[in-house]
């Protein structure tokens, strides 16, 4: 008896330390991990993927921190369309697209915004290359970008400052807002920034471990924090109009504590959550980025699992 019951602990925490195949191989509903995507070329080693965003064409574009940082796949093949940027970026961090499927990323290294159409033509660069700073043409480690439908567009100046800043459709700056702290409108790494359908600013303020919403003129509106919310890595909504959510936990310190994807309502309600710690396909090493595609499926990228997961929905024929 007493050895059946050694054997039961050990292999509860051989799983809960994801060394042993007692490990779930899928991600639990609502969701399932798509084994074999993407299908890299031969030798081809990915980077630290730290941005996804996928394009009305149902190409999903990834920025990772290897060679080529710009990688383009076919959604449902997975098959890579394309790569670009090798002597563009230094730190890849953030990525998103707008109406046009114009990509925006940023730049933690260089300090910078860039604006790209879908070849990599370079139309737009905000920020001083490789001046850090704090004013209307200095970033200091910039790690989000938020696009509006009419082009302004929102930066969580989140690494070296504790900032949004807003600019106009032509990269003129307007205004910012916040400072290092943990009060309302304060900000402690804030390093993920999107926006729902209504214009309302919605910031993972990461070492606070919650989420602030401001209106669309940086008025703060409401926070959400709470320990089932954990400490959000990255905000996105989805096509159903709910917010998802990365919660990558205290990666450094207890790993396998969280790293999970959460989805919330528009008051703060979480009404889904999935994921677990693991280097085993549907697991997450560090869950860095999510985005959902038009037609619900999920991608995450992993900054120390150094991949890109496609999952869809578990209901899914």
């Amino acid at each position: 008896m007493r050895l059946v019951t050694f054997v039961l602990v050990l292999a509860s925490v051989l799983c809960t330390q994801c060394l042993s195949p007692l490990c779930a191989a899928e991600v639990p509903a609502p969701y399932k991990v798509v084994h074999g995507w993407p299908k890299l070329p031969e030798g081809f080693v990915m980077g630290s993927v730290s941005g996804i965003a996928v394009d009305s064409g149902s190409h999903v574009y990834v920025f990772h921190r290897g060679p080529q940082p710009v990688l383009c796949f076919d959604g449902k093949t997975g098959k890579l369309i394309s790569s670009w940027g090798g002597d563009v970026f230094k730190t890849p961090h953030g990525l998103k697209l707008d109406k046009d499927d114009n990509l925006w990323v940023t730049d933690v290294g260089h300090h910078q915004i860039f604006k790209f159409n879908r070849d990599g033509k370079l139309l737009m660069a905000v920020g001083t290359k490789g001046v850090p700073g704090l004013d209307a043409t200095h970033f200091d480690k910039p790690t989000d970008v938020a696009v509006a439908p009419n082009g302004e567009f929102y930066v969580s100046d989140g690494y070296g400052n504790s900032r949004v800043a807003k600019f106009s459709a032509k990269g003129e700056f307007l205004f910012d807002w916040g400072r290092k702290g943990s009060k309302p409108g304060e900000f402690d790494t804030p390093h993920s920034i999107t926006l729902d359908k209504q214009g309302r600013v919605y910031v993972a303020d990461r070492s606070n471990a919650r989420i602030q919403v401001f209106d669309a003129k940086g008025k703060f509106l409401h926070e959400w924090k709470s320990a089932e919310l954990g400490r959000p890595w990255s905000v996105f909504f989805g096509p159903d109009g709910n917010l998802n959510v990365t919660d990558g936990g205290d990666v450094e310190s207890k790993p396998v504590e969280r790293n999970r994807i959460l989805k919330l309502d528009l008051q703060g309600k979480i009404i889904e959550k999935w994921g677990t710690y693991g280097r085993y396909d549907g697991q997450f090493v560090w869950a860095h980025i999510i985005t959902v595609a038009p037609n619900g499926d999920a991608y995450i990228g992993d900054i120390q699992g150094m991949r890109v997961q496609k999952f869809v929905r578990a209901n899914r024929k």
